[in-house]
């Protein structure tokens, strides 16, 4: 059986943290399916520890589950992530301070899922590598380009390129009955707004199309509003259906 030094555990722990992953450059992926993922993707995966092999003890130690799993990989963070030049066509999600990791993993899951092209996020939305959002994302952090940038910036460079910005408000117009840019000839990014403020008003200044998902039915609304990575995923699946 391997053992771990205590400098190792203590490293190793240590990417719970964003500190740590920021001064390291790496960040840690658990269980199964999600180290295979990994392995399958061009991220480069640099050390892999089995529970078998290091035991329950030191697995539980290193890791940030409360049921220790099976397996831990630590992999390199890319590059990129913080490059956000606009691309000249697609169909880009914007995220204005999304701040429940729940909510990005998810919203990566849905991304993925609906095959958008991008997401770019505001510098103070939540850490994508954060173990939280990596667990949530199901796998979806290897496949959907992730880039953190001066959102307003990535809106003005959106329009003067020709594309349009949307997002949803309580006051905008039914996403089933109006017009949908699906970014096939120029960039059409999708803005997302905080779980509590919505989107900022930096922003909203920007939005060139402003959607509504309505209730049903219209007249007698339950809930106030929708989840952001519920609200997601409705306008991912109407962006995508006029595909």
């Amino acid at each position: 059986m391997e053992s771990l030094s205590a400098a190792k555990i203590k490293y190793l722990s240590s990417l719970s943290s964003k500190k740590y992953r920021d001064v390291h450059g790496v960040f840690v992926v658990e269980g199964e399916k999600m180290v295979e993922e990994a392995m399958k993707s061009g991220f480069s995966v640099l050390e892999v520890y089995r529970r078998d092999e290091i035991g329950e003890k030191a697995m539980s130690r290193i890791s940030s589950l409360s049921s220790p799993s099976p397996v831990l990989a630590v992999v390199r963070k890319p590059s990129d992530i913080d490059s956000a030049s606009v691309p000249s066509k697609g169909l880009f999600l914007a995220l204005d301070s999304i701040r429940d990791p729940g909510n990005l993993g998810t919203i990566l899951r849905i991304a993925d899922w609906f095959g958008a092209d991008g997401i770019f996020a505001s510098r103070d939305t939540v850490d994508i590598f954060n173990p939280k959002v990596v667990q949530a994302s199901m796998g979806a952090i290897f496949r959907v380009k992730f880039h953190y940038c001066d959102l307003q910036a990535f809106g003005e460079a959106v329009l003067k390129s020709g594309g349009k910005l949307y997002g949803t408000f309580l006051d905008g117009l039914d996403i089933y009955s109006r017009p949908l840019d699906t970014g096939r000839k120029n960039p059409s990014a999708i803005v997302m707004g905080n779980e509590s403020e919505g989107i900022s008003p930096s922003m909203s200044r920007l939005v060139t199309g402003r959607l509504y998902i309505p209730p049903y039915p219209k007249d007698n609304p339950g809930s106030e509003s929708l989840n952001v990575a519920v609200a997601t995923a409705v306008t991912l699946a109407e962006f995508r259906r006029r595909s």
